[in-house]
């Protein structure tokens, strides 16, 4: 019990610290007359992340202005959500409205906390993550606070040193070392327990986004609870949720921008110089928190031309704020800490090893070398771990024969592996969709809202997919599997298939996505490695099961009306 009461108090404090500039943000704006609570969401989220790329950049002139600079933030957030709240005169039901989503977001993120020490592991909950539900993994978690830890305390002065594996501080995007610094000042301990827990907490900002796409899309109430609940005890939410290295947080990014893309409100969101600023600035943050984002961000860009292309000066706005975004930590890689550029050498050239090589050297070299056969081989092993292929019915067969010896231990590491590889098998039961929507769609597609969403869904996903397979350069080193490419697409492919589902057989896509959830998640409770000496914890169970049980009871609650252009319609599979 005392274990699980320790992990309360950094759980409320940076759920607290984390949601301040994004709430103060959404009620600053909802001051100034903006009523879509989409566009509140994505603008809450733009903020945080912006301010955490400030807080990095504070830090780095100096720590006594990175310090200054992240209670700043806070003390100034907290006093213009008062401010707001008092004289802001902000509807009533658009503040509930507003706070459904972070309060699914905060027991999202309890949720994900308590399961994955539902076994043990406060002491060092860093290393509990490798392999708490996966095999082992990198000691790719613990980059934040590593690099983190050298900002705090020296700023740009001197090199930060080197991660084991030779890993500079230029090497991956500091958006997630942002939000570490903002907080540290608060809060923290010499277990990790601290950043373990915020780690969780900024990763589960997936769920603000979604639920701003889901809300944009005009989904009826049981098909964006199902969809949201699905995601949640998803093997995507719960391994990445967990071992939080930084790759669910761009997600959250990308999906508020998929929710001003994907839905009715790209009609208006092209002609608006400011949400173009807007969707640059989600573009780039998501950049700025993983490099692989790319693979999210051209699909969506692709998509928003189809649908519309906005005018040049919509354009030039959005250019511009990509610019400023990015600009500082392209600098950064090329002037302070060089030469930054290894993991897009590794990716797009095949060239793993450490040396002095150009970008596009490295990558014409990489074609070269594997000419034009080994080239299209390559592609094709990319396309082939995409879809999963023999690797994955053989993972599934060696399962079987695993269970049907009794080992059940075995058994549940061998699909795990299959599911965090493999983006289609990862999906699991949730394939039956697109067999579903195919028929349907011979028969004669039903003209819902649902159908139409998970269309686009499906568009962005295909695109996306042909762009990271053909992208990635391949092999067994750059090969195209789950965690090296944007989770935007796997997000977006699982709400396809919900939506798909609901939309031709919303009864029978209601019991059988249920039981797809429940046994994901059941797959996903035994621990593969539990610490010796350590067993279940009741305290963690019941208090992962409560955040589980009002995450439920929240998600199929319908936020009601602002009585504006956002009003929730019935997607047409059924519901009220």
């Amino acid at each position: 019990m005392a274990d699980a009461a320790s992990v309360l108090a950094p759980l409320a404090l940076h759920l607290a610290l984390t949601a301040l500039p994004l709430v103060a943000a959404m009620l600053l704006a909802a001051r100034l007359g903006l009523r879509k609570v989409p566009l509140l969401l994505a603008i809450g989220l733009a903020a945080s992340g912006v301010m955490a790329m400030l807080t990095f950049w504070a830090f780095y002139a100096g720590p006594t202005l990175g310090k200054s600079f992240a209670y700043l933030v806070s003390f100034a957030s907290l006093a213009l959500i008062a401010d707001c709240l008092v004289n802001g005169r902000i509807d009533r039901r658009l503040l509930r409205e507003l706070a459904l989503p972070l309060a699914l977001w905060a027991l999202g993120s309890a949720f994900i906390v308590y399961l994955g020490l539902l076994h043990g592991g406060t002491g060092e909950p860093l290393q509990i993550a490798d392999t708490r539900f996966s095999g082992t993994l990198p000691p790719d978690n613990i980059i934040p606070s590593y690099f983190a830890d050298w900002f705090y305390e020296h700023g740009h002065q001197g090199s930060p040193p080197v991660f084991p594996g030779d890993w500079l501080s230029s090497d991956r995007p500091p958006l997630q070392i942002g939000y570490v610094l903002g907080q540290r000042g608060f809060g923290w301990d010499t277990t990790g327990l601290h950043v373990q827990v915020l780690g969780v907490i900024v990763q589960q900002l997936w769920i603000v986004g979604l639920w701003a796409l889901l809300l944009a899309a005009r989904l009826g109430r049981v098909t964006r609870g199902l969809t949201v609940v699905t995601v949640l005890v998803s093997d995507l939410a719960i391994v990445h949720g967990f071992f939080t290295w930084p790759k669910l947080l761009p997600a959250a990014f990308l999906l508020a921008a998929a929710a001003l893309v994907l839905t009715p409100l790209w009609s208006s969101v092209r002609r608006d110089l400011r949400l173009g600023a807007l969707l640059a600035a989600l573009f780039a943050l998501a950049l700025l928190g993983h490099g692989a984002s790319v693979f999210g961000v051209i699909p969506l860009a692709t998509i928003a031309i189809w649908r519309g292309v906005p005018g040049w000066r919509w354009l030039a706005i959005g250019l511009l704020t990509g610019i400023v975004l990015l600009t500082p930590w392209a600098a950064y890689q090329h002037y302070a800490d060089p030469p930054g550029n290894r993991l897009v050498k590794w990716m797009l050239g095949g060239a793993p090893a450490i040396d002095q090589r150009g970008t596009l050297e490295a990558i014409a070299d990489g074609y070269r070398a594997a000419g034009i056969g080994g080239t299209l081989d390559n592609k094709w092993e990319n396309f082939a771990t995409i879809a999963g292929g023999s690797a994955a019915l053989n993972r599934l067969d060696t399962a079987a024969r695993q269970l049907g010896d009794g080992d059940a231990a075995g058994a549940t590491a061998t699909l795990r592996e299959g599911l965090f590889f493999y983006l289609l098998p990862s999906l699991g039961l949730l394939l039956l969709a697109p067999v579903a929507m195919a028929v349907a769609w011979v028969r004669g597609p039903p003209d819902s809202i649902a159908w139409r969403f998970a269309l686009l869904s499906w568009a962005v996903v295909l695109i996306g997919c042909l762009a990271w397979g053909l992208l990635m350069f391949g092999g067994k080193q750059s090969n195209a599997s789950i965690h090296v490419g944007s989770l935007l697409l796997p997000l977006l492919a699982i709400c396809a298939c919900v939506c798909g589902l609901r939309a031709v057989a919303p009864r029978f896509a209601l019991w059988y996505v249920g039981s797809a959830a429940a046994l994901m998640l059941a797959l996903y409770v035994p621990p593969l490695e539990p610490p010796p000496g350590s067993a279940y914890s009741p305290a963690m169970a019941l208090l992962a099961a409560a955040a589980l049980a009002g995450f439920l009871a929240l998600a199929f609650r319908e936020p009601g009306s602002s009585g504006d252009a956002n009003t929730l319609s019935a997607d047409g599979a059924g519901e009220a």
